[in-house]
């Protein structure tokens, strides 16, 4: 089994390496040091293809039937960011067509559809279609939001395949298991690159896909087994889902666009105020991350335990937010 995750391992890791390389004589998708960005925290030219090596990893789905299933979902969500990495240009409607269009057809090819939310409610099955391609494309543009800081993304994407990866062994399904190990070996290619030194980043193209796989992963989980809680895949995507959510709320109590990126999420008001340091910032994530991570993969099956470990993580978030953005106003 260990191979599932070996050979994409070997794969991303060589091909982003490779990209490292070239980038120093030929810029390939770079990232500038004098980027205007809000969420710029490097000092050097740094390309932003990360997602390649991703993608070539997940290549290996093609060894089973379900992964077999998944690579025009997978390239059509690599596709949506690659092209803004590529020409920084691409029109909002395009990505988030691509995104849907993603979404929609991972739900059909693997037939995985979240109706029941727990708690005896029931969705109807086309009103599940559309809550199911709104969590993919949701967790998708999550992930990309959280994208700020050297380990940050891809580190909290390994401990929620872990979480992932313990429910699929705890079913006996072992073809999600080898999709898991997949992703988890291609990620982990990238991981050591990126972190803590920061040689290459995951870009928009890394990061949709990164945020998309796990969704349809969750998807998966929830609709095929009555007993993993979609509460629980709630919990487990608890921090991206609410950084998108408190963005949006804060942004538009200032009067801003949603959409207009700024430099007041909490990764960036941890590095100002506590650690003041790249890779430790993704650090105090994860250590913070990982007792609600740990809880609610022990309690998957429990709705009411995970709807109060996610509230409980909101409201830690929301007093660390307030001592923080105090604290940014008074400096």
């Amino acid at each position: 089994m260990i191979y599932f995750m070996l050979y994409p391992f070997i794969i991303s890791l060589v091909t982003l390496s490779i990209i490292i390389i070239i980038g120093k004589k030929y810029p390939f998708i770079i990232d500038p040091a004098n980027s205007k960005r809000p969420q710029h925290y490097h000092s050097e030219a740094t390309s932003r293809a990360g997602g390649i090596g991703l993608i070539l990893g997940m290549s290996i789905f093609i060894i089973e039937p379900l992964g077999l299933k998944l690579i025009l979902p997978v390239f059509l969500a690599f596709l949506s960011g690659i092209l803004e990495d590529y020409h920084s240009n691409i029109s909002p409607r395009i990505r988030l067509g691509l995104q849907l269009i993603a979404a929609i057809s991972a739900i059909w090819l693997t037939n995985s559809v979240v109706t029941y939310l727990g708690l005896g409610i029931t969705m109807p099955y086309w009103l599940g279609i559309i809550f199911s391609a709104f969590a993919i494309v949701g967790m998708m543009n999550a992930i990309n939001i959280i994208d700020g800081f050297n380990g940050l993304a891809s580190g909290i994407v390994l401990m929620i395949l872990l979480s992932f990866g313990i429910i699929a062994y705890d079913h006996h399904n072992l073809e999600i298991l080898h999709i898991i190990l997949i992703v988890l070996g291609s990620v982990l290619g990238f991981f050591i690159l990126n972190f803590p030194k920061g040689r290459i980043f995951l870009g928009d193209g890394g990061a949709y896909l990164l945020g998309f796989i796990v969704a349809v992963i969750g998807i998966f989980l929830a609709s095929k087994y009555e007993n993993v809680s979609p509460w629980y895949i709630l919990a487990v995507f608890i921090y991206p889902v609410w950084e998108v959510i408190f963005s949006i709320i804060r942004k538009l109590r200032s009067g801003l666009s949603p959409l207009q990126p700024d430099d007041k999420h909490l990764h960036m008001l941890i590095f100002k105020h506590i650690t003041k340091n790249n890779p430790l910032t993704a650090l105090f994530f994860w250590l913070w991350l990982l007792p609600f991570l740990s809880l609610s993969t022990y309690y998957a099956n429990k709705s009411n335990t995970n709807i109060a470990l996610a509230i409980l993580f909101i409201f830690t978030y929301l007093l660390l937010y307030r001592f923080l953005y105090n604290k940014e106003l008074y400096k």
